[in-house]
């Protein structure tokens, strides 16, 4: 039986990181580059809505900043993930692998497809999908014929895999891209939180049929709300495009649709604040490594706690630094996020496992016992990239 932790000693240390450096909420934006003047471009000349120059701009400059082909702005990131499922042919009745550990958003987009989430377990190491876990699983519960693969239980066909870089640390794609060419499995990332991360040096959202990123408020660049589709197939991009702007024709002045499509595109004004904040990315990423390692090195002194590092294949962009609190602890996670929130420093649980969602409770899972185990000891704590101005670079 492990002793009781020292919330005392877990404060003093969280206090000391943040100590003079003014706001401590667990993720805010920071808007010190052209916001205002991009901004009022838009306010100045009317163009705010989805057309207009800076949403095709911010387009580019994500092209150019992950390295992935087609970029395709949307007014959120689950909106950006449902066509990716759109566009990978998820159909109702279809299921798809989705880690029970993630936001919900990855599973609703699921569900809007009429497809049913399949909750699967998370590795401990990479808090993304246990991949040799999956295997084995598909191994005893799927196969795979010339229509591809099926679940032996259920009978419903699984079309589609969503590995998420959970708090911006890459999941280990490699043995999850052999899984999805050995079951013919479609795999779409959930990059919403991992703009800046790299996984072997390539960015993140590369790999996958498609991807979506998030710029929420809370993200590491914002839109105020916004999202994107990332894909490196032209005929993807473009039906993209098609299906996020009504799947209207484009004509000067007649209105055809021909086929069900979505308003999802992101709106001028949003994207012209995404263009200002994308020019500061990479201060962004540099300060919130810098605060990533003072928590590193400030935590090491706890027993009973460990500061979540990014893999060792991987280059984080620390989107949520992350506490992890050793088997035995899990008693003291809620009153230390109440102690800390009470002292003004923003801490919080990570999300309640979606397969545990009263929606989502009758739906397939795997074994999650790992992911069921670090639901009760994971605790995210302040991340702004200001928190790191003035801590060494890593």
């Amino acid at each position: 039986m492990n002793s009781p932790l020292d919330l005392n000693r877990v404060l003093q240390v969280l206090k000391d990181v943040l100590s003079n450096k003014g706001a401590s909420g667990l993720h805010e934006p920071q808007f010190n580059g052209n916001e205002w003047e991009y901004v009022k471009e838009c306010l100045d000349t009317g163009w705010v809505s989805s057309v207009g120059r800076f949403v095709e701009l911010f387009e580019a400059k994500l092209e150019e900043y992950t390295g992935v082909k087609y970029a395709v702005a949307t007014v959120n990131g689950t909106a950006a993930l449902h066509i990716c499922l759109k566009l990978a042919g998820v159909e109702p009745g279809d299921e798809v692998f989705v880690p029970a550990l993630t936001f919900v958003a990855t599973a609703n987009a699921v569900t809007y497809c009429g497809a049913v989430p399949h909750f699967v377990d998370i590795d401990i190491n990479t808090l993304g999908i246990d991949s040799h876990k999956l295997a084995d699983y598909l191994k005893e519960n799927a196969r795979v014929g010339p229509q591809g693969c099926f679940n032996m239980i259920t009978g419903r066909r699984i079309k589609a895999v969503i590995p998420m870089h959970t708090f911006g640390h890459p999941v280990d794609i490699d043995p999850l891209m052999e899984i999805c060419e050995k079951f013919r499995l479609e795999m779409i990332e959930d990059a919403a939180e991992a703009l800046g991360s790299l996984y072997k040096g390539r960015h993140a959202g590369n790999f996958g049929i498609a991807s979506a990123l998030s710029f929420n408020g809370n993200k590491i660049i914002t839109t105020g709300g916004g999202g994107a589709i990332l894909t490196n197939q032209k005929p993807l991009a473009l039906l993209a495009k098609h299906l996020t702007t009504t799947a209207k024709k484009p004509h000067q002045w007649f209105f055809v649709h021909d086929m069900v499509g979505y308003n999802y595109r992101l709106p001028n004004i949003n994207a012209a604040l995404g263009c200002a904040q994308i020019e500061q990315l990479p201060d962004f990423l540099n300060t919130k490594r810098m605060l990533a390692s003072k928590y590193l090195t400030s935590f090491k002194c706890v027993d009973g706690i460990t500061v979540f590092e990014e893999p060792p294949y991987a280059r984080s962009n620390y989107w949520l630094n992350t506490l992890i609190l050793d088997e035995g602890h899990e008693n003291q996670l809620d009153k230390l996020i109440e102690m800390s929130n009470e002292m003004g420093i923003s801490t919080r649980p990570v999300w309640r496992l979606l397969s545990r969602l009263q929606m989502f409770s009758s739906c397939p899972r795997m074994n999650l016992v790992t992911a069921e185990s670090l639901e009760g000891r994971i605790i995210n704590l302040p991340s702004s990239a200001t928190l790191g101005e003035g801590y060494e670079k890593t």
